[in-house]
């Protein structure tokens, strides 16, 4: 066959005066290929068939038949399977009837970088945290310059040291300058305790258990002197703001409660009294005078001033 009889298309020859392909032979044996490899692999996956012998006893037995002569169809160019006579590359492995192996890459192993210990780790941060500190602390600010500076021209400056020679006048100003406080001292607490003296003399003198009371109404004084008789002291308290005043008297006795209201404030009160009782202590009170009795003395308010039982009862229990 010469070369200008064959027809190249899609990679095939043809023949340019049939049109069949020249190759038919090769077509044919990869098309039996194609179909007994697909035929195994159907038959892995069929079932067990029911059998389909016939029953005799039923069925006659068929007479053999004179086999047919079979007549091969021709296929033509356009009813073929390109894909199946397509030449394919020797790289491509997905269509191969023995697939390549895969080769597995193998994870690169990388090198462990050093590390150091934690102890190592910690004693460089600290040595490095001490340096710092030094360094911070070697380095002066500028007020500490300033303080250095002052204190180098202060210690570099001259001082006239004058010899100071004590003057005796100003010596004796301050000896009485701190006398005189010492007796305003002194003279102070002697006035405020001036009203207590006077009564532990007077008593000392009159030979009683006098004494002078804590409370004193808001409004009155200590008028003059606290006068004293054998067994029996008095002192007298005058308003700041009127004429009024009030003397109280302590004098020695052994009557009771009892003896006191009968002896000496029923018959000054003709009976018009009021009785109060406050720290174990029995006061009676008539009109502007009250009496009470503790510790063998007995305690008399006599006057012209309006104590209120309030203040008379204050003034008993602060004796």
């Amino acid at each position: 066959m010469s070369q200008q009889s064959v027809v190249s298309i899609g990679g095939v020859d043809y023949d340019g005066r049939s049109g069949l392909p020249v190759k038919k032979q090769e077509v044919t044996v990869q098309q039996e290929l194609r179909r007994v490899q697909s035929a195994h692999a159907k038959v892995v996956h069929n079932t067990h068939q029911r059998s389909a012998a016939l029953n005799r006893q039923f069925v006659t037995k068929a007479t053999p038949t004179t086999k047919s002569a079979t007549v091969p169809v021709r296929k033509t160019a356009g009813s073929m399977d390109m894909r199946r006579v397509t030449k394919r590359s020797p790289h491509i492995s997905k269509f191969a009837r023995t697939p390549h192996g895969v080769v597995e890459r193998t994870p690169a192993v990388k090198d462990i970088a050093v590390v150091s210990h934690p102890v190592v780790t910690k004693a460089h941060h600290t040595a490095a945290a001490r340096t710092a500190s030094a360094h911070k602390a070697a380095s002066p600010t500028a007020r500490d310059i300033k303080h250095t500076e002052l204190g180098k021209a202060l210690a570099n400056a001259t001082h006239d040291h004058k010899q100071q020679t004590p003057k005796p006048h100003r010596r004796a100003l301050n000896v009485a300058v701190a006398s005189l406080g010492v007796l305003l001292i002194t003279g102070y607490f002697t006035y405020v305790n001036m009203p207590n003296l006077s009564v532990r003399v007077a008593a000392a003198q009159a030979g009683i258990d006098a004494s002078y009371p804590e409370y004193r109404p808001i409004g009155y004084r200590l008028n003059g002197p606290v006068a004293y008789q054998d067994g029996q002291v008095s002192m007298k308290f005058a308003s700041n703001s009127s004429p009024v005043a009030f003397s109280l008297n302590q004098a020695k006795s052994s009557w009771d409660s009892s003896a006191l209201l009968e002896k000496y404030v029923d018959p000054r009160s003709e009976g018009k009294y009021a009785t109060y009782n406050d720290a174990g202590l029995t006061i009676y009170t008539y009109g502007t005078d009250a009496a009470w009795v503790n510790g063998g003395v007995l305690y008399t308010v006599e006057g012209t001033a309006t104590l209120s039982n309030e203040q008379i009862r204050r003034i008993a229990t602060s004796m």
